[in-house]
């Protein structure tokens, strides 16, 4: 995606098996140092029933996956997942609201230190692009826009300024807003709103 950097997160990557095989996961895992070395993580290991029994558990991170990925070896188990909307809005609500209580304990837990509140509101932010996405999804966008559509479209269907979350993300528009943590809030309690309507 347009705001991944190797130096903020390494290449994720997905390992499908038939069955769960964990002796070759164990094998796997005495490369983990040199491929850790090339800047990939371990890879998400799923079997198709573990997906096809978890789309309703996890829709965001599929949808994400099914908009973002590359089958570089073996067949594509993520191009015809399909998802029903209740169980994306269901998991759009529980992360906006889990992005509350973690701005809330790390408002607690930064002892009023500015450096640490700007990590927390700048790593909230980004993990709030795939609850965004999900939102998007809810209103028909299928496929995976860059992070400042995203934001400008969600702010267009809910009908509110996200400046806020546009300060913590570095995006234009933010009205010259430092982002802070009060802001930021005011914009997930907004959106928590906006998609228990939708």
């Amino acid at each position: 995606t347009e705001s991944f950097t190797v130096e903020r997160s390494p290449g994720q990557s997905a390992l499908v098996l038939e069955r769960m095989d964990l002796g070759l996961l164990r094998r796997l895992a005495e490369r983990g140092p040199s491929l850790g070395k090339l800047g990939l993580a371990a890879p998400l290991v799923m079997t198709r029933e573990h997906i096809a029994t978890s789309l309703d558990t996890f829709p965001l991170e599929f949808i994400e996956i099914q908009q973002l990925h590359v089958t570089v070896f073996g067949e594509d188990p993520f191009a015809e997942l399909s998802f029903q909307d209740g169980h994306v809005r269901l998991e759009c609500e529980r992360e906006l609201k889990r992005f509350l209580i973690g701005l809330r304990q790390g408002l607690l837990a930064s002892a009023g230190r500015a450096t640490h509140l700007r990590e927390i509101q700048r790593d909230a932010a980004f993990g709030l692009l795939r609850t965004l996405r999900g939102m998007l999804w809810l209103k028909g966008a299928k496929t995976h826009l860059v992070d400042e559509r995203v934001v400008a479209k969600v702010e267009e269907l809910a009908k509110a300024q996200l400046r806020g979350l546009r300060g913590a993300l570095a995006l234009p528009g933010s009205g010259g807003c430092d982002s802070g943590v009060e802001v930021l809030y005011a914009d997930v309690e907004a959106l928590n709103v906006a998609v228990e309507g939708w």
